[in-house]
């Protein structure tokens, strides 16, 4: 995420036509990078939000770019800007599956309604992030602010349903 000055959204749209405007929709304008592949939504506030990066590297270096380019165009007078991660969304496969029932039954902070989703919903504490949990042992991680926090989660989650004995071989 990003914070400049008051930016007009206009003038990105006259400047670079690819972009996706539609105000009447959403009060943001979407700039897509084809390298890295990513999406910034830039407000008028000047606030920016950047989704798709691989890393936050790649998080940071999109923003730069999108950044160097509106100045390119003088729709900016200045690159640079406060990048803060907010949130970040990891994946992971389990090599068992998972019992969600039994998960339900042992783990504290979960909620499982099979008829509304077909994964549990599992609140972990420290590091503090959810976890979506699927049966075939795919894993949905959100709200990490470090790449290391979401490993960590991963690491953690395993071993507790390693020692509660929800994990199984299909």
């Amino acid at each position: 995420m990003s914070q400049i000055r008051r930016i007009d959204l206009n003038a990105i749209v006259s400047k670079f036509p690819s972009v996706e405007y539609r105000p009447k929709v959403f009060p943001g304008l979407c700039f897509r990078l084809k390298s890295p592949k990513t999406a910034t939504l830039i407000f008028s506030t000047g606030r920016m939000v950047c989704t798709g990066a691989k890393s936050i590297r790649q998080a940071k270096d999109a923003v730069h770019i999108v950044l160097r380019r509106l100045k390119g165009e003088g729709i900016i007078a200045e690159v640079g800007a406060e990048i803060t991660v907010q949130n970040i969304v990891a994946s992971a496969v389990l090599d068992r599956s998972v019992d969600l029932d039994r998960a339900v039954e042992v783990l504290d902070n979960i909620m499982y309604e099979p008829e509304q989703f077909p994964g549990a919903i599992y609140r972990m504490e420290e590091p503090k992030v959810v976890i979506l949990i699927f049966s075939q042992g795919k894993l949905v991680i959100t709200g990490a602010k470090r790449e290391e926090e979401a490993a960590m989660a991963v690491e953690r989650l395993y071993a507790i349903l390693q020692e509660e004995e929800v994990l199984y071989s299909p």
